[in-house]
């Protein structure tokens, strides 16, 4: 692929982008097929070298603010007639009250669902402190002159830390699992901006 070819595909596919931000990015990836080029390999080595439009084009709307997304992709392309703006205005009673309970039940699950890893880690230090107390009552029940009681706090607390040990990799892999759900629910609420283009 010749890299005017590129650069026009690459364009089809960030359509809708604002102008400054489009440009900034043809004149980012010619330069670097340029310098591929006065590297000494031939223009279509250096355009494969890149990749595909396709994937860079994802690579940049994927590190483009979701905010800057949304903006240029429902930015109307025209002027809204006046039957337009006055059926817009009169379902906006329905609309709206349907858009803030989709952000309701959206911003509930979120919430929700971080409770239960705050709760997880909550109940893996109350684990930990459980551990230290059995282990650290031994010393006080034989001074006491409780020497099974303190035995018996002592291998309660042996277990509580094996506990804690075990409830540590699976609290860690829990925050790591919900944290990879919410970069994917995210990447795919941005997705729903980004036109899709045909495939050549």
């Amino acid at each position: 692929m010749k890299k005017s070819e590129f650069l026009s595909e690459l364009q089809e596919r960030l359509v809708g982008l604002n102008e400054s931000d489009l440009n900034r990015s043809l004149d980012y990836y010619a330069e670097m097929i340029e310098d591929r080029m006065e590297d000494g390999i031939s223009e279509e080595e250096a355009v494969s070298a890149i990749g595909t439009p396709g994937e860079v084009a994802s690579e940049i709307l994927a590190e483009m603010p979701l905010t800057k997304i949304i903006k240029a992709r429902v930015k109307p392309n025209r002027r809204m007639a006046a039957w337009e703006v006055v059926l817009l205005v009169l379902g906006s009673p329905v609309w709206f009250s349907l858009l803030i309970a989709l952000f309701a039940v959206v911003f509930s699950l979120y919430i929700a669902f971080w409770s239960v890893i705050i709760s997880l880690w909550v109940a893996e230090l109350s684990l930990g402190l459980g551990a230290l107390a059995g282990v650290g009552m031994l010393p006080n029940a034989i001074a006491q002159g409780n020497v099974l009681a303190g035995i018996a706090l002592f291998g309660a607390g042996i277990f509580l830390a094996g506990l804690t040990i075990l409830g540590y990799y699976g609290c860690g892999y829990a925050t790591k699992g919900l944290c990879f759900l919410c970069k994917k629910t995210f990447r795919l609420i941005k997705s729903c901006f980004i036109r899709k283009e045909a495939v050549r």
